[in-house]
């Protein structure tokens, strides 16, 4: 029962039923994952996710009867305890920031490869997981070719300028760092490095570690630089 208990509970929803058929047999090749459900549309993942709370859901962003973004939205506005990563194809990177917006933790690309895959469903498994690196620089890359984000400095008001201290905790986010980790290399308590990640969603105007990061990168705040 422990080793059970240890197990990630990830759901899955796409529609597409051979992609979603593959990345089962992906995860389920996995000891360490425990597949709690599929789902072919939105209503269904969200109807899911609330129902068999998984720590993981890998959520397609295009979805018939309810959008990813929709279902995303859904989920969260009842439990934010459950970690979303959007599954994007290269025509749906656009929508990416949306998704992010609407509260999913990070996306991952459809062509990533199987061992890529399941260390991002491993950094996002816990509910203080940091989003990866390369997911960051990635999504800023794509979002800046598709002018879906605009360089705003000028908006980003004096009074609302993060601290020295909150850009050290930002910067440890970007580095794929946990609020622990953080804790640990700042010799701060956990609660202390969340009230600073409360302070920093609210002077960039952000919901989640992923939007924030990116648009702190965005407004040359912190470096993009690994």
């Amino acid at each position: 029962m422990a080793g059970k208990r240890n197990k990630v509970r990830v759901l899955i929803a796409d529609d597409q039923t051979l992609f979603r058929e593959g990345l089962k047999d992906i995860l389920e090749g996995e000891k360490w994952i425990e597949l709690v459900g599929e789902a072919a549309d939105g209503e269904e993942a969200a109807r899911l996710a609330l129902e068999l709370k998984p720590q993981l859901v890998l959520m397609d962003i295009k979805l018939p009867k309810l959008d990813g973004i929709s279902a995303v939205k859904k989920i969260k506005e009842a439990s934010n305890d459950i970690s979303i990563l959007m599954l994007s194809s290269f025509e749906d990177e656009a929508h990416v920031i949306d998704a992010v917006k609407a509260g999913a933790n990070g996306y991952l690309s459809k062509m990533l490869p199987t061992v890529e895959l399941l260390n991002s469903v491993r950094s996002f498994a816990s509910k203080d997981a940091a989003i990866l690196e390369a997911s960051a620089d990635e999504l800023l890359k794509n979002l800046r070719k598709s002018g879906a984000l605009n360089r705003d400095v000028e908006d980003f008001e004096k009074e609302s300028r993060l601290s020295d201290k909150e850009i050290q905790v930002l910067d440890m986010v970007r580095a794929g760092l946990g609020n622990k980790q953080i804790a640990d290399k700042l010799n701060m308590s956990i609660k202390t490095v969340k009230n600073h990640l409360n302070k920093i969603f609210g002077k960039l105007n952000v919901t989640s570690r992923t939007e924030a990061v990116v648009k702190a990168i965005n407004l040359g705040i912190i470096s993009s630089e690994k």
